[in-house]
């Protein structure tokens, strides 16, 4: 008990610092709404459809949107000919008509582990949420909301009246978030899962707790009809893997904590090395890249059983592949193309090795390092895929903040990640829609293009299925036709409620904030 008392005031103490250091710099989000409309009918022109639910691309189709839903999707004609005016919609008095033939539409990508800012001071919501935006990001569930309740609801409020340019906000509360003392009884609990969904909490995130206030607080959250997402935290795996708490009813898992461990067939512990220190941050990051070559290996008893049992639990795995991709080639995320432009001089500052920042835990990253990392991707990735495989809901998730990661940006790479694990294309884009709509039980109005549905969409010149470099702020880099490098791509418009935001414009805000930022 003297442990998990331990654990606890930890996380209680990660909570409060989180809202003090808030307090040095209250950025919340101008109201602005840079987008246009929603208008009481919209037209997009001869899209390429490309619905999140797993069929392939279609079009030339005409979308029609009244107000914030999709009340036609209609089918104007074939590739490689003129379009058949006479199917088209027809265009009234007072109508908006945007011409987007031979363009990608896509759903909004749900980004399920988004936090809003990071660990460092002072990042501006206006740019957390305009490069979401840029991206494509229409809905994000936001980990934790460790910028303090009032804060965060604010934003929750105003995303939902559109009286901000930001994508949906679905907050989960920190376990024991908004408490001076840590939850040490059940009933604590079922108490404290009460007030947050009256305060408009949709979840919880959990980091660890004794197995009799996890079941306390995850029966009282499915009867108040919150989501449940945990970081298995190695202070207290021991006590609950991945296994032990789905059998509780927890709904997600983020990163891969608690899954390695339910896999362990010849151990119950990791194999910590004599002289490790959880609060030494190279400690907890240079060992957790060894920890999947301890766990049962692909296509084993030990492998089946894990993932068939959470298989039958309907059980959510929220990889953020992205998020430690540092820790197996540094100079890769160091010296990423967007940082010059749109990385903050505060978050760049943050990311720098240091012993008081978490996860700036380059003290002395090594070549060893780098390759246990690069074994670590390749079982974890295997398991992701295996799951996917059998039928099992993967979604993305990018968390970023730390580890040279940018909001937005790292969004995309988390869908190339995906990729490399042996998604195919069409596989991400479910993952980054419809899966996370599902997980959020939200998939009656969003996650993909259907009638009926919210008009959230991301419209780009560019073939993302073919590569998704071009959803990228940047770009793809390439040679044009006439022998001189080029950048092609990034997002034309994200449409969130029916709303259209220039994303491009977007992206030039975002560079003015971060221009400022240096000058000051």
């Amino acid at each position: 008990m003297k442990k998990i008392i331990i654990l606890l005031s930890i996380i209680v103490c990660f909570i409060s610092n989180s809202q003090i250091s808030l307090a040095k710099g209250d950025k919340r989000a101008p109201d602005r709404v840079d987008g246009k409309g929603p208008y009481k009918r919209l037209i997009l022109r001869g899209g390429i459809v490309v619905t999140g639910e797993g069929a392939p691309a279609r079009g030339p189709m005409d979308i029609v949107i009244e107000n914030d839903r999709i009340t036609q999707i209609v089918n104007v004609g074939n590739p490689g000919v003129p379009i058949t005016s006479t199917r088209r919609p027809i265009l009234k008095a007072g109508d908006k008509e945007i011409n987007i033939e031979g363009q990608y539409v896509l759903p909004g990508f749900i980004d399920m582990h988004a936090h809003i800012g990071g660990s460092a001071d002072n990042i501006p919501a206006e740019y957390v949420f305009k490069l979401w935006l840029a991206h494509g990001i229409t809905t994000v569930r936001e980990p934790g909301s460790f910028n303090g309740i009032p804060w965060v609801m604010d934003h929750v409020k105003r995303s939902d009246k559109n009286t901000i340019a930001a994508p949906r906000i679905i907050p989960y509360f920190g376990f024991g978030l908004g408490r001076d003392e840590p939850i040490t009884t059940p009933k604590q609990a079922r108490n404290w899962v009460k007030s947050i969904a009256k305060e408009g909490a949709k979840g919880i995130k959990f980091f660890g707790a004794p197995p009799s206030i996890m079941k306390a607080a995850l029966t009282e959250a499915k009867k108040q009809g919150l989501g449940s997402m945990m970081h298995h935290a190695q202070l207290d795996v021991t006590n609950m893997n991945v296994i032990d708490s789905a059998r509780l009813g927890l709904t997600t898992m983020e990163h891969w904590y608690g899954l390695p461990e339910a896999l362990f067939e010849h151990q119950h512990i990791q194999n910590y090395s004599p002289d490790y220190n959880y609060n030494n941050e190279q400690d907890r990051f240079g060992e957790a890249g060894r920890l999947w070559l301890q766990a049962a290996k692909q296509g084993s008893k030990k492998w089946q059983q894990v993932r068939d049992e959470l298989l039958s639990l309907d059980f959510t795995l929220d990889p953020t592949f992205t998020i430690y991709e540092a820790s197996r080639d540094l100079m890769r995320d160091m010296n990423a193309d967007w940082h010059q432009d749109y990385t903050l001089p505060t978050l760049w500052n943050f990311f720098q090795p240091n012993r008081y920042a978490h996860g700036s835990y380059w003290f002395d990253w090594t070549t060893d390092d780098e390759i246990a990392w690069k074994k670590n991707y390749q079982q974890w990735m295997g398991f992701v895929n295996d799951y996917k495989n059998h039928g099992g809901r993967v979604t993305a998730g990018s968390d970023s903040g730390y580890i040279f990661k940018i909001y937005g940006f790292s969004y995309i790479r988390e869908l190339e990640l995906l990729r490399e694990a042996g998604f195919n294309a069409l596989e991400v884009i479910q993952a980054a829609t419809i899966n996370g709509a599902e997980a959020l039980n939200m998939e009656k109005d969003i996650g993909s293009i259907r009638v009926g549905k919210k008009a959230d969409l991301v419209i780009i010149d560019e073939n993302p299925l073919r590569n998704f470099k071009v959803l990228y702020g940047t770009g793809h880099f390439r040679l044009s036709d006439e022998n001189k490098p080029t950048r092609v791509g990034g997002v034309n418009y994200t449409v969130k409620d029916g709303i259209v935001y220039d994303a491009k414009a977007l992206l030039a805000d975002v560079r003015e904030i971060v221009k400022t930022a240096k000058k000051q």
